[in-house]
């Protein structure tokens, strides 16, 4: 039976377990993105009802998130 030099299976040994690590750390990055993605989707649905109840309250404005005062947003007639 033929075999390649113990070198080079080493070697392949080798990159066959950093392609190994590789993937189970983008796995890991994967879980984290999806759960990122899941936080900033129920950030915007906060953000969004946030708006709502100030419109309730002020009607259509621009808010200056530096001082809290606010503008309120010229209603165009087309």
């Amino acid at each position: 039976m033929k075999k390649v030099t113990e070198e080079e299976l080493a070697q392949i040994k080798n990159h066959r377990n950093k392609i190994n690590d590789l993937m189970h750390e983008i796995g890991v990055l994967e879980a984290n993105k999806h759960a990122a993605l899941h936080e900033v989707a129920k950030i915007n649905s906060e953000i969004n009802e946030s708006k709502k109840i100030l419109e309730e309250k002020y009607g259509s404005i621009n808010i200056d998130v530096n001082d809290g005062t606010y503008t309120l947003i010229e209603e165009e007639n087309v």
